[in-house]
């Protein structure tokens, strides 16, 4: 894969049509296991495989469509990351989860473009949309890949001792994190 210089810019509705374009393959041997604030290691083998073309399961690109769909619907901003003319990672965070509390409800970077500060880009951006929308505090329901959780560490966040109840219910092996803003 050739380097390519990474454009950002607000993402459009016809972007979530090629949501599909994001390659979330990874082989993922170190995950956490959350205990309130306690983050628990375990080794294992596992694999996270592209986005289903067909169907509308969780790990289909219409599920994936859907909710950030959902999420825009309640107000979500979003940010596309594009090489050339590929879609290569889109960031989306709902500023009003709860007053001054905004989720940073969707980041993806496709396999092949992480490591690039593509990731750190839209969460930078993303957090400071979330400040001028007037939020304190940024919440996240992390995937449990231990260089998911590692990069959010990374960015500041830090393991809820209590996750929300609503994110909770919708994402029970997350690792849920927070971060004032």
């Amino acid at each position: 894969m050739g380097e390519r210089s990474i454009t950002y810019r607000p993402l459009v509705a016809s972007d979530l049509e090629r949501i599909g374009e994001i390659d979330r393959t990874e082989r993922i041997e170190r995950s956490f296991v959350q205990h309130g604030t306690r983050l628990d290691e375990r080794v294992g083998d596992f694999h996270a495989s592209p986005w289903l073309s067909q169907g509308d399961g969780e790990h289909s690109v219409a599920h994936q469509r859907a909710e950030c769909e959902r999420h825009l619907a309640a107000g979500g901003v979003a940010r596309a990351a594009l090489a050339g003319e590929r879609l290569v990672g889109i960031g989306l965070v709902r500023p009003h989860l709860r007053p001054r509390i905004a989720q940073l409800a969707f980041l993806h970077v496709s396999n092949g473009y992480r490591g690039r500060g593509i990731g750190v880009q839209l969460v930078i951006e993303l957090e400071r949309l979330a400040r001028e929308l007037g939020a304190t505090e940024m919440v996240v329901s992390a995937t449990p890949s231990a260089n998911t959780v590692r990069f959010y560490l990374q960015r500041g966040f830090e393991p809820m001792a209590e996750p929300l109840p609503e994110l909770y219910e919708r994402e029970p092996e997350d690792v849920h994190m927070r971060k004032g803003l």
